[in-house]
Formats: C-alpha cells, structure tokens, sequence
C-alpha cells in the first residue's frame, strides 16, 4: 500500500509538471484591435515566410526611409505590447520605417510552442529577409530594439547576422537557468524549486536548444545600448552589468543605462526620457 501511494504520488507530480511546462511553453495570445492608423500612421499588414515553414504576422509602415527599426517583443506578449506601441509611434513620426510582428506562438503568428529565444532568432532573420526582399530601398540600415525575449534575440542577432546595424536591448535575460527559475514564480505564481523538472520536459516539448546570452559578451563588435532595471523581478542588474563589463573590452559601443524601473517597465516609468535616449541611440548608429 506504501509503494502504491508514493507510486500515485510521484505520477502525479510529474502530470503536473508536464502540465506546467506545456502551459509554459504555450503562453496566451494577446491580440487587441489597434492599429498603427489609430495614432495617424499608414501601414500594411503582412505576412512573413519563416524558413521552417511558419507565417508570422506583422506590421510595416513606411517612412520613406532607408532606415528600419524592427520591433521584438518579448515572452508572453505581442507587437500590442505596452511598449511595442509606444515605440511604433515615436519611432514612424520621427521618420524611421517601422516593422513589428509576432513571434511564433505569439499574437496572430502560427508555431504551437515558444523557445524562449532560441528558434525566435529564425524568425528575426526570415523578418530582415522579408524587408530585404520586398522593400530593399528601405533596408539599407537596419536597427532592433527587443525586449526581454526579444531582446535576447537583439543580441543574437547582433553577432550573427551582419544586415543588423545597432541594437536595443530591454531587460535581457543572461542566465538561461536562472532567468527561467524567476520567471516560473513571475509568470505561473509557482515555486522556483520546480524549475530543474519544467526544463527537461520543456525542451522535449518544443525540440529547443539552450540559449545563453552571457556568451555573446565576447562576440558582439556593434553598437549596442542595454538597459536594466533595479526593480526587475527576472533579470536583476548585476547579471546585465556582467555582459556590459565583458563586452566593452572589446566593443567601445556597448553602453548600459540602469533604471529603478521592473521589467520592461522603463518605458512606463520615464516614458519621455525613454524615448529621447531611444532616439539619440539611433540618431548616433543608425
């Protein structure tokens, strides 16, 4: 009877952490009904190809520049985000073209399961294919600001994809483990001690690999503006002040701005001085 109720029990635990890890790896969709036209600004829906057979929803809007800042969300949001928003209107009506869409399994875009920044960088360089494709007048500069999983994919993309000029990175995660640990209790209220049985069955789900921004600390040669906040939940300051300290011995670009802000709430927090400093980034780089 013993050995039947730890049986019980142990098969329990781990239906639920399956049930957990799929739940993670599946985040809701978040679709409203605005639009760039809301804020007086001319766009196009558009479809994008990935290169593992996925469409990818998104915006463009045209500024007649050559200039293109692309848009990277982050986990469990969309190109509707409160800073993706924001960002589009700052940065259309100061005459930089705009692209933003939905990583897989985000918003409208197709994919069943999220990696958290590993097959999102697909997704990014099918979306640079797309505008070098179909708008080559308007991609001969091409900068990114990403925040949090999007911001992991910035810095990717940064060392791996010459077309990217610059980059913005908000509230980057640097540590998989102990960004994934915080973010169990910061999205799914549960205990951080589950965390090494939601990782295993986690990238069995979704087929992932491991991504460790920390080691492009010693990659990235490019302009490159990080910005942490002191009251981040997930990514604590230390662990971006690593990468930042790493990566000017050999990049004299990189610079980090430290906030009092949560994660990816600068934006809500000095909305103003936020995008001056956004704007002078691009302005200098781009």
């Amino acid at each position: 009877m013993l050995w039947e109720i730890v049986l019980l029990a142990l098969a329990l635990f781990f239906a639920f952490v399956f049930f957990v890890a799929y739940k993670m790896t599946t985040p809701p969709r978040r679709v409203k009904n605005w639009t760039p036209k809301d804020v007086g600004l001319e766009y196009e829906d558009i479809t994008i190809s990935t290169t593992d057979g996925l469409k990818l929803k998104g915006w463009w809007i045209d500024r007649g520049s050559e200039k293109t800042i692309i848009l990277l969300h982050g986990y469990a949001s969309s190109r509707w985000s409160f800073y993706i928003i924001p960002m589009i209107e700052t940065l259309a009506k100061n005459g930089y073209n705009v692209l933003a869409f939905d990583f897989r399994a985000h918003g409208e875009s197709e994919g069943k399961y999220t990696t958290v920044g590993d097959k999102e960088l697909i997704d990014l360089v099918s979306a640079i294919d797309w505008l070098k494709r179909e708008k080559p007048n308007s991609a001969n500069r091409i900068g990114l600001v990403g925040y949090s999983m999007g911001a992991m994919v910035a810095i990717r993309a940064l060392a791996e994809d010459e077309r990217v000029c610059c980059a913005v990175a908000d509230s980057p995660p640097m540590h998989l483990d102990k960004t994934g640990t915080r973010s169990l209790r910061y999205f799914a209220n549960l205990p951080e001690w589950l965390y090494p049985f939601v990782k295993p069955i986690s990238k069995m789900i979704t087929g992932t690999r491991e991504v460790h921004p920390i080691t492009y600390a010693d990659k990235i040669k490019k302009p490159l503006r990080l910005i942490a906040g002191k009251k981040d939940p997930i990514v604590k300051v230390e662990e971006v002040r690593e990468f930042y300290e790493r990566n000017k011995e050999i990049n004299p670009d990189v610079e980090l701005w430290v906030t009092e802000a949560a994660h990816v709430r600068t934006i809500q927090l000095m909305p103003e001085e936020y995008k001056q400093r956004i704007l002078q980034f691009f302005e200098k780089y781009l």
